[in-house]
């Protein structure tokens, strides 16, 4: 069994969808271009973070170089050596730096001369790298586990120490090396530079993580807590390897989780060469994305609430709409019990006032007492099979528009239609088929005139139509309405299952208070209805008076 709905839960229904759906498809749309927008705008600015540290870590390396390479050109290190000199120099310099963590002045057979805290005084650490390279030239060791210094030096946070090295040879007036100037720097530093740049954008970027990857192994020299150590195999870093510095969206295959990601390589800085440091920014792409998601949130749930507010409206514009026909609905019911009721008058819309009007004609004829004659008469004007009026009534309707056209000083516009392909259709299918096309075509011809307008079957396939025109475009007028008329015609029509395309050929003549009577006009539409359908059908075309 079907189930029917009433008029005020379809409009209802049909809004809340229409607005679910459009807010589906903004919600998909601004999640899209926003994901897109957010991803750029932070990405760059991992980037850009990644960069800054890269350049400030080797920045701090050069300087620190540079600073031995100056403390190691001064003559208390030349021949004669001045040990009490350089021991003052050394502490200075760590007292003044405390990244130096160690500061040793070492003979050419590897003897620590002069120490800061005169820790390893007196030994012999040739076989460390800060000598076995120092004594070849200027040596930059990279990240490592102290080995000498691990119980030597205080350490109150209990992490293993780590130590950068650096050492450079000295020489004596003559340029033979007399010694080398070794120092660690204390790892710790680098912690420093990532507090200096990370510090002012935490509120903007939560939850970013910073690692500094060797370039042996992809070793993890600075990063969370736990990873240290450990390998960070990632494209991000193999981007960076590139020399390149931007930002990718990349997947941590160990937690399987999203990040957004700057890199950037450390190459160096000034004359100082760099260790070829991979710097890696990143924050979870939730994280990142948060904001996205908000936003999609807010805009479902608004949608959400349109779409009850509007099925709201929906339901209220139902039944506004549907009232006129709930009031003909009760009189007809009144009716049948034998009340003596009249059908309410609606014109609120054009459709319910047709529908109004004819059930009044109906009840009217039914219900009032009439003779035969005035019953005959009604029916003599009206066509049988289209229900349209006649030639006869044509004749009534002209007298009076004539009349009023006259008075209003305005024109009417004569239309003579002739439906093309009919006979073939009507030949072909059954005058069944014909009959119900033309029914059809006189709805259609109904529903592009106005109320004061009038629609007549002449006869067989042929109407015509009288329109209320001005006196200064009146074929401009008319031109309208029959080009609406085509369309309509030329509109697929559907009977039993078949599917017909006919056409429809117009001929206009307009009539003017100071021009020919209305039969001589309506013979010159006539006249141009037969060129139209010479002149290659589905077209209209004017006839003036001569």
């Amino acid at each position: 069994m079907p189930m029917n709905l009433n008029l005020r839960t379809v409009f209802s229904s049909a809004f809340a969808v229409i607005i679910i759906l459009l807010t589906l498809l903004l919600s998909y749309l601004i999640g899209k271009e926003s994901t897109k927008s957010v991803e750029v705008s932070i990405g760059s600015s991992l980037s850009e973070v990644a960069y800054q540290m890269s350049e400030n870590l080797d920045q701090f390396m050069w300087s620190r170089a540079g600073e031995l390479e100056v403390l190691s050109e001064l003559n208390a290190f030349q021949e004669p050596v001045h040990k009490e000199e350089i021991d003052r120099l050394l502490e200075q310099l760590k007292k003044s730096m405390p990244v130096f963590s160690w500061v040793g002045y070492l003979d050419v057979k590897g003897e620590v001369i002069s120490s800061t805290d005169n820790i390893l005084l007196g030994e012999n650490i040739s076989e460390r790298p800060v000598f076995k390279e120092g004594i070849k030239g200027p040596f930059i060791g990279d990240v490592h586990d102290a080995v000498l210094l691990a119980k030597l030096l205080p350490n109150p946070s209990g992490e293993p120490l780590q130590f950068v090295d650096y050492s450079t040879p000295i020489y004596n007036k003559q340029g033979n090396t007399i010694g080398v100037l070794g120092a660690h720097f204390s790892w710790e530093w680098s912690r420093l530079v990532e507090k200096s740049i990370i510090a002012p954008m935490q509120e903007r970027l939560k939850g970013v993580e910073v690692f500094v990857v060797s370039e042996k192994d992809n070793t993890i020299l600075l990063g969370p807590k736990g990873v240290i150590g450990k390998k960070l195999n990632s494209y991000a870093v193999n981007q960076a390897r590139s020399g390149k510095n931007s930002w990718i969206l990349d997947t941590d295959t160990d937690n399987n989780k999203s990040y957004l990601t700057g890199y950037s390589y450390g190459d160096g800085y000034l004359n100082y060469p760099g260790l070829g440091w991979s710097v890696i920014i990143r924050q979870p792409a939730e994280i990142a994305l948060a904001s996205v998601h908000q936003l999609e949130k807010f805009i479902i749930l608004a949608g959400m609430a349109t779409a009850v507010l509007f099925g709201i409206i929906g339901w209220f514009i139902a039944g506004w709409i549907a009232r006129p026909l709930h009031n003909i609905a009760e009189t007809a019911d009144l009716l049948s019990t034998g009340a003596n009721v009249e059908i309410p008058n609606s014109n609120r819309f054009k459709d319910i006032a047709v529908l109004s009007a004819s059930l009044r004609n109906l009840v009217s004829n039914l219900t009032k007492p009439e003779t035969a004659p005035s019953y005959m008469s009604d029916m003599a004007r009206h066509d049988a099979l289209t229900g349209l009026p006649n030639r006869m009534a044509l004749d009534d309707f002209l007298a009076h528009a004539v009349c009023r056209a006259k008075q209003n000083h305005t024109t009417l516009s004569f239309l003579y239609l002739d439906l093309d392909g009919f006979k073939k259709v009507n030949d072909s299918l059954g005058h069944a088929f014909g009959d119900k096309i033309l029914q059809e075509a006189a709805f259609r011809l109904l529903d592009c005139t106005r109320d004061n307008e009038i629609v007549t079957r002449i006869g067989g396939n042929e109407f015509v139509v009288i329109l209320h025109t001005s006196s200064v475009k009146a074929m401009q007028e008319a031109e309208v309405v029959a080009k609406r008329i085509i369309n309509k015609i030329n509109e697929p029509f559907n009977i039993e299952g078949e599917r017909i395309n006919i056409g429809c050929s117009v001929g206009a003549a307009v009539w003017s208070p100071d021009s020919q009577d209305t039969s001589e006009t309506l013979r010159l539409a006539d006249e141009a209805l037969y060129i139209s359908k010479r002149s290659g059908k589905n077209r209209i075309t004017f006839e003036t008076a001569v």
